[in-house]
């Protein structure tokens, strides 16, 4: 694996992911409690004896720069290598910003160049998962492929969001289309029982879904950039292009938990799964294989009289005689008593308050970071910082779909309610 370099990509402004991204990279965006997005995809490498990462991004990198350097000093802790963030930037060479996947990879080519590395790993900032990269890149070297493709089998309605392939018996691609319906999408069934599927789940299972996480080796990746260069994406246009001009394609089918973090929904659902009882599909409690994130140092929580069911709870919280059931409460988390929580996310703070200045506070008429006393949150997510005044009541209560009111410091999104980073709900509110 010292021969492979793992290029990260951070993804677009994560308009999809709004609010939550309205002031960090998409890659940055908190997640179970203490991690962040992009603490997955680089856990993977380290796990997998990658030590070479570079993560590309452009939009509201200053938190995700901060995180990275905080936490993945790789020289001092992991036995050497680096994590590197490659902002895009404007040169008189290239005077716009990324414009797809590949023009990414592309603007910083002369960068990666630099490397005596026979593969490239291109991986996304935004998924949940577990891999160990090493088997995906020996299968590449095994089949002597040009590019080889994490595929995922999936079901018929799920294809419909995804870029397909078309595989013989051996797994060689055949073909690829982006995103098919209808008879175009029938034409893309495989057997994946023969990639180890049982017989029953291969049946439900027909299509094989490209994850987004692709090995190129050294000259196929430098060779397709160069003489495609208006190609912006490696999905829709750099992949074909390889296909159609016979180099070998290899797919290595994934079958395991994978989830695109892509949407509000998908990301509050993902959360409030790793809650589940009594195993959860995806879990950060694995010895063998860590998810890595940054060291903290914080007290334990302290609950009292708490009533806490099914849910997880990050370290520096205060609990007070509240009830909480299917939450993800994060690190510095304060919640005050006859509180209520609920199918709810609950991102913590960056800071703790004391309760002096939380004392102080009050009697000025402002209101502390958490959830104040008397207030039932249900189906929502509280982002970092927020202040939740008392007797608040949090519920959808016009079961709105989509809402903008930023103006009072939420959006509604999928359904659910989403109180943005630092924003305040005053005393009485009812939403």
């Amino acid at each position: 694996m010292k021969r492979v370099l793992a290029i990260i990509l951070g993804g677009g402004a994560g308009t999809r992911l709004y609010p939550l991204t309205k002031m960090r990279a998409k890659p940055a965006v908190p997640l179970a409690g203490k991690y962040r997005l992009i603490d997955i995809p680089i856990s993977n490498c380290i796990n997998s004896n990658i030590n070479k990462m570079y993560v590309m991004t452009q939009f509201n990198s200053a938190s995700l720069n901060r995180h990275l350097s905080q936490t993945f000093n790789l020289s001092n802790s992991f036995g050497g290598g680096f994590v590197e963030v490659l902002a895009a930037q404007q040169t008189p060479d290239s005077p716009s910003w990324f414009e797809g996947t590949a023009d990414a990879v592309r603007k910083y080519q002369w960068l990666f160049q630099e490397w005596d590395v026979d593969e490239y790993l291109i991986l996304s900032g935004d998924q949940l998962y577990r891999m160990d990269y090493s088997l995906f890149i020996e299968h590449h070297r095994l089949t002597g492929a040009d590019l080889t493709v994490a595929a995922l089998p999936v079901d018929p309605k799920q294809a419909e969001a995804f870029g397909l392939m078309r595989t013989d018996e051996q797994g060689s691609i055949k073909e690829f289309r982006e995103k098919p319906k209808g008879d175009a999408l029938r034409e893309m069934v495989v057997d994946t029982s023969r990639f180890g599927l049982s017989k029953e789940s291969a049946e439900a299972r027909p299509h094989l879904a490209s994850m987004g996480i692709y090995v190129f080796s050294r000259d196929t990746l430098f060779d397709l950039l160069d003489n495609h260069p208006s190609y912006k994406d490696f999905g829709k246009e750099l992949i074909p292009e390889a296909l159609k001009r016979g180099d070998n394609l290899q797919s290595y089918v994934f079958d395991d938990y994978w989830e695109d973090i892509g949407t509000i929904g998908a990301f509050y659902e993902a959360n409030l799964a790793l809650t589940q009882q009594p195993q959860p599909p995806f879990s950060f409690y694995d010895e063998k294989f860590p998810i890595y994130t940054r060291p903290r140092y914080l007290p334990p929580s302290k609950l009292v009289d708490a009533q806490i069911t099914n849910s997880i709870v990050g370290e520096g919280s205060i609990l007070k005689s509240c009830s909480i059931n299917h939450c993800v409460l994060g690190v510095r988390s304060r919640v005050e008593s006859d509180v209520v929580l609920q199918d709810t996310l609950v991102m913590g703070a960056d800071f703790f308050e004391s309760s002096d200045e939380r004392a102080l506070l009050r009697e000025r008429g402002g209101i502390p970071v958490g959830v104040g006393a008397g207030t039932t949150v249900k189906r929502a997510i509280l982002d970092k910082n927020t202040r939740i005044g008392s007797n608040v009541t949090i519920v959808n209560k016009d079961n709105v779909e989509e809402g903008d009111r930023s103006d009072q410091g939420f959006y509604i999104r999928n359904g659910i309610v989403v109180v943005q980073k630092n924003a305040t709900i005053q005393d009485g509110t009812i939403i």
